[in-house]
């Protein structure tokens, strides 16, 4: 199958942004509502919900290493599947067991769904372009995933206006357009996604030498200090006999799937022995520690603080809406312009200045001392994380390989939920022995603190720009 062309792929991986995310945000203010509404606790709401977490926990990595050995479509297909499926789970249930099942699926969906897409967009571009940057593209996609939330946040609220059947609750219509536009993200995928499947990438005959080759050329763009990546096994259409051949075709999906599932442990224990060896991946993966602390604030947090400010849960209810819309498009407006920075400031250094800025407006956020000074507050730092997302997602990709490039994707996920789990509880009970503005402070300043954990990667960004300096040099000379 032939590749598509870089600009052909990235238009086709911010198409399937926008029809993967457009229907989070139909749905991102209205699923802790409607679990209560059909007659849940908060403290079983959250609990049942919280299911999710732990099965992307659990399923990450090796869903991770099945992508990296089986390839990148099969589990986007099978990610759209199980999006579609936990959505009728959530429109149909009506008890706490029934939605801990839809929980647990939208948790299978979401680690199936967690790192493919993107892989397989750099691995498209390195195609025909080895070694290339992507942090523009993802500057584009973080833009293009805020907007699309954001559309969908206001969407939401005008549907649960609007509330046009009275056999429903208007807590559901968003949750059924959510459903009906998943199906179109899973035909969307099946149409668009094409890649060469994992074990024929190369023409019969080419064997062992094409494989060196392309591991040769993953260790490069890698970059010093990274694990090389294992030579696959020798592919039986490389033998060329027709009996070998028949094989394979006999074999089908149902072999290859085999063959993946035996070869993901060791594509996980390729990335796990990767962040041992590679220091910068080490710190790259500890950014999440601190950056997940900062989420607990101005994700978790803010509407807790806004309650206190306005007085009541309804009153902030009826202010969150519009401003999660307004906060998903700052997001986007940030993710441009850290594709406007990198080129000037370098990714590293733009990585480290979103890191520091986004920690200061956590810090603030628990200082405002009035609603309009918190929603201005969040406003800003959400902007500031949508602006450290892609210089991080392009830092990482320099340290990953093709072979086991959603496996790192998937640690970093990983030790972000394990953060997240670990400080919303943390902070939690900071606020009771405290107050909530004191432990929304303290998350500020821990999640500014990570911004050290760059260091490693701008001094490979600086030894890279002056080996380069000095190649171009000799070259001109």
């Amino acid at each position: 199958m032939t590749p598509l062309t870089p600009r052909r792929a990235r238009q086709v991986f911010l198409l399937l942004t926008l029809t993967r995310w457009f229907p989070v945000g139909l749905v991102v203010t209205v699923t802790t509502l409607l679990p209560i509404e059909r007659g849940l606790s908060v403290p079983q709401a959250l609990t049942a919900l919280s299911v999710t977490g732990f099965v992307v926990f659990a399923l990450e990595l090796p869903t991770a290493g099945l992508a990296d050995s089986l390839g990148r479509r099969p589990m986007l297909v099978a990610a759209g599947v199980l999006q579609v499926v936990a959505a009728a789970l959530f429109l149909g249930a009506q008890t706490f067991w029934a939605f801990a099942l839809a929980a647990a699926a939208m948790g299978a969906f979401r680690a199936l769904d967690s790192g493919p897409l993107e892989s397989w967009f750099v691995d498209t571009v390195h195609a025909t372009e080895p070694g290339a940057d992507v942090d523009r593209p993802l500057a584009a996609q973080g833009t293009v995933m805020g907007v699309a939330i954001a559309a969908g946040a206001l969407i939401s609220g005008g549907l649960v206006w609007w509330h046009p059947l009275d056999a429903w609750s208007s807590l559901v219509l968003p949750y059924a357009v959510y459903a009906a536009l998943s199906i179109v993200h899973l035909v969307t995928v099946i149409v668009l996604v094409r890649e060469t499947p994992r074990g024929a990438a190369h023409p019969a005959g080419s064997g062992a030498t094409a494989d060196a080759v392309d591991a040769a050329a993953d260790a490069e763009a890698a970059g010093p200090g990274a694990t090389p990546a294992l030579l696959p096994a020798p592919s039986s259409g490389s033998q060329g006999t027709p009996d070998v051949q028949g094989t394979q075709g006999r074999r089908g999906v149902a072999g290859r799937v085999l063959d993946s599932a035996r070869q993901a442990p060791g594509v996980i224990r390729d990335g796990l022995r990767l962040a041992r060896d590679n220091r910068v991946l080490r710190w790259l993966l500890l950014v999440e520690v601190f950056w997940s602390v900062g989420m607990v604030v101005f994700e978790t947090f803010q509407p807790i603080r806004l309650s206190e400010l306005l007085g009541g849960t309804q009153a902030a209810a009826a202010v969150s809406g519009p401003v999660a819309a307004a906060g998903w498009a700052v997001f986007a407006g940030g993710a441009a312009l850290t594709g406007l920075a990198t080129p000037r400031l370098g990714v590293a250094r733009t990585a480290i200045l979103a890191r520091v800025l986004n920690g200061l407006g956590t810090i603030w956020m628990g200082l405002a001392l009035g609603p309009v000074g918190l929603v201005a507050a969040y406003l800003v730092t959400y902007g500031l994380h949508g602006a450290c997302g892609p210089a991080y997602q392009a830092l990482l990709h320099r340290e990953a390989e093709s072979r086991n490039r959603t496996t790192v994707l998937s640690m970093a996920s990983m030790v972000a939920f394990a953060a997240y789990s670990l400080g919303a509880p943390a902070l939690g009970w900071a606020a009771g022995w405290l107050s909530t503005p004191a432990a929304m402070v303290i998350g500020g300043v821990f999640s500014t603190v990570g911004a050290l954990c760059f260091l490693p990667a701008l001094r490979r960004e600086r030894l890279l720009s002056g080996r380069t300096a000095r190649l171009s040099g000799t070259l001109a000379g």
